[in-house]
């Protein structure tokens, strides 16, 4: 048991840096903006994401299956561990950096130490969902800008009623960011474990609790706890260097993101949808900076493009470059020293 629980602590590394980076931008823009508190934000969130990480996780993590499955314990241990370790330097720098890009990063570095062949169909949709996840979340804020300020000036709602209502908009699309998160990110931070996983299921009561579904939980537990005691740091960042959000901004923002992160978890959305014929969102893990940041951008050039910190922006955008080099790199290199320093089998 104690050598099982070693080799998770990456995983549990990786949930704790995704906490502490990531989850933050769920609430970062209301903290920011003093319409929620902290704790009160980081109990919310905790409790949400734990929610979405064990109903809601089973979707994206097949995805980084198909990506490639890291088929022995000691090599998904250094697989997390080198992603948590790029999210945690990239953190140090207050950067808001992708954790999805991070274990994505970190797998190719397997792939390419083992000898395995990347799925490039696979690699390819996970591209594609990092360049349309900010976009539409772009797209969400801009759109939801317009028609809410519309809205306020037909209605022509008291300032105080507005704070109020405000304020109960942030708790509520907060709960459901959260939700998302833990629904979309918890593949990240676990989805490598799920092929070589140590546990079996159980049962309580007539109730079928699965192997993955307590790696889910622990890694939701993770996540918690890196909101709780290291996701100040990120949230100046998003809430206002990029662009200077109101209370209402930071709602639209919130609920935005939400949205997107939903889209690229839910089953049970991509089966409706497909139950019509219609077009589908790929079930992929995406960043909820990305998703936080496109949604800022979408609100700045809904007030007409002023006031954007592009200096900001060009920075975030560096890490998001680098993150999965950065990763794939330090995966190749700890899976060497795994192996030949610490002779532990990385790959069968």
């Amino acid at each position: 048991m104690e050598a099982i629980l070693i080799f998770l602590s990456s995983g549990l590394f990786l949930g704790w840096s995704l906490g502490a980076n990531d989850a933050a931008n769920v609430f970062g823009t209301a903290v920011s903006t003093k319409m929620i508190r902290f704790t009160t934000a980081a109990v919310i969130c905790s409790i949400f994401v734990i929610i979405g990480a064990v109903l809601g996780g089973a979707g994206a993590s097949d995805t980084l299956g198909k990506l490639g499955s890291v088929n022995a314990i000691a090599g998904s241990f250094t697989v997390a561990l080198a992603a948590g370790l790029t999210v945690f330097l990239m953190t140090r720098t207050k950067l808001p950096v992708s954790t999805s890009q991070a274990i994505v990063g970190a797998i190719i570095g397997w792939n390419f130490f083992s000898g395995f062949q990347t799925d490039v169909s696979t690699l390819v949709k996970i591209v594609y969902t990092w360049i349309l996840c900010p976009v539409l979340a772009g797209a969400f804020g801009f759109a939801l800008y317009r028609l809410i300020i519309l809205y306020i000036r037909k209605s022509r709602i008291h300032m105080i009623r507005i704070d109020h209502y405000t304020r109960i908009g942030l708790v509520i699309v907060g709960a459901f960011g959260s939700y998302s998160l833990g629904a979309n990110n918890i593949a990240n931070v676990m989805g490598v474990f799920v092929p070589v996983s140590p546990f079996r299921s159980i049962e309580i009561g007539g109730i079928v609790i699965s192997a993955t579904h307590i790696l889910f939980f622990l890694g939701a537990l993770a996540i918690a706890l890196g909101v709780f005691t290291y996701s100040k740091k990120v949230m100046s960042t998003v809430g206002s260097d990029i662009f200077r959000l109101s209370a209402i901004d930071a709602l639209i923002v919130v609920l935005s993101s939400a949205l997107v992160l939903f889209i690229f978890a839910s089953e049970g959305l991509q089966a409706f949808l497909i139950s019509y014929g219609l077009p589908t969102f790929p079930l992929v893990p995406v960043s909820s900076s990305q998703a936080v940041v496109g949604a800022i951008i979408g609100i700045a050039l809904g007030k007409g493009g002023k006031n954007i910190n592009f200096s900001t922006m060009g920075k975030i955008g560096i890490g998001w470059i680098f993150t999965p080099l950065a990763s794939g790199i330090i995966s190749f290199i700890l899976l060497f020293f795994m192996q030949n320093v610490f002779m532990q089998t990385v790959f069968n």
